[in-house]
């Protein structure tokens, strides 16, 4: 049988959590188990019950996030405009890791703003596509081998609103902002907010950051990072828009690592699959020390709350029923649709819908 993360999660218990980094570590643990109780659903059709343990629902679990993510897909799809779509990555340096893991949410909210802000802002220039543009921006914290890899990938539509709202502007093929100026505009951006989230006292430092507290550490390293240009690339743009979105589904509901790339573990170790992206992006086996496994995995979970999805321009909560409803009709398009389809239960007798019936009570405690 292939192992998975709650296979792993059930053979060691690691010590000093976080309050959010130990309700992950137990919810994966218990999940779909006696702990968490179960629940009694019911076919509309022929009557069957079928009772099932409950699931955790938290939203690093690996069995918990697939109708979510279906849902979230068809969503997307569903705003999807008829342009190019690309897919633009924007990273920040390694010697920023231990402020911004000290400062999670303050820094990670700091870092999908900035991006944002920057595709949506250099949209308006006319130099560039002189529009109002959009970006679904999301979150992720990790690299393949599980490191410290704070970066946001962003999915924009390659077109926009005239800034008279009255037609709608598409962009060519490329994409439409040169990755230097999204670099450089980026830099300066989170450069400068961080910059003033230190002047204001909202930093926090410990351990071995500790040092970056006393006189003028901390806007020494900054000086420094302005020296350089930071990692900011666009990826060839994909044959379909819906291939986007589907792409990026597979890590907008998942956290770090998937139960499919675990190949193995016992006592005293962990060997799951990774690509290296210096290698070509070949994929390799690693093998870590099973606590050092467990670390890194608990090293992405998030702030209680904290949304690492965001949208921004006219992709945005408040202007999607008006600005992008608008692109639709100016482009000729049908207007958007924003119901989503929620996932149902098939009967396994019948196949009709499944219903929920009772709650059965939890049968043990945690740890």
């Amino acid at each position: 049988m292939t192992p998975e993360l709650q296979d792993i999660f059930n053979a060691v218990t690691p010590s000093l959590l976080s309050p959010d980094q130990y309700s992950a570590f137990f919810s994966i643990r218990n999940c779909r188990t006696s702990i968490l109780g179960s629940h009694v659903d019911g076919c509309t059709s022929c009557g069957q019950l079928d009772v099932s343990y409950n699931s955790c629902r938290n939203r690093h679990c690996p069995k918990c996030q697939g109708s979510k993510q279906s849902e979230w897909v068809q969503a997307q799809i569903s705003k999807l405009l008829p342009v190019p779509y690309f897919h633009v990555v924007f990273t920040l340096p390694n010697r920023l890791n231990p402020v911004i893991y000290q400062n999670q949410k303050l820094l990670y909210s700091l870092l999908l703003k900035c991006a944002g802000d920057t595709i949506t802002e250099l949209a308006r220039d006319s130099k560039f596509l002189g529009a109002q543009s959009g970006a679904t921006a999301i979150l992720h914290t990790w690299g393949q081998n599980l490191s410290f890899h704070p970066h946001v990938h962003c999915v924009v539509p390659g077109g926009g609103l005239s800034k008279d709202g009255l037609k709608f502007i598409r962009s060519g093929k490329r994409f439409f902002i040169p990755v230097k100026v999204l670099s450089r505009k980026f830099q300066g951006k989170f450069l400068f907010y961080l910059k003033r989230a230190w002047r204001s006292g909202e930093l926090k430092f410990f351990g071995d950051a500790v040092s970056l507290s006393y006189g003028n550490n901390f806007l020494d390293l900054v000086d420094n990072l302005y020296g350089f240009d930071w990692v900011v690339f666009c990826k060839k743009p994909f044959n379909s828009p819906e291939v986007v979105v589907k792409y990026l589904g597979k890590y907008t509901h998942r956290v770090a690592i998937a139960n499919s790339r675990i190949v193995s573990f016992d006592d005293s170790s962990v060997t799951f699959r990774w690509k290296d992206y210096r290698d070509k992006g070949k994929t390799k086996l690693l093998t870590l020390n099973i606590k050092e496994f467990v670390r890194r995995f608990l090293l992405h979970v998030l702030p209680s709350g904290f949304t690492r999805i965001r949208h921004y321009g006219i992709l945005s909560i408040c202007n999607i029923k008006s600005k992008l409803t608008l692109c639709f009709r100016l482009s000729g398009n049908i207007a958007v649709v924003f119901e989503v389809k929620r996932y149902v239960k098939p009967c396994p007798v019948c196949g009709s819908s499944m219903v929920f019936r009772a709650v059965l009570k939890r049968t043990t405690r945690d740890p």
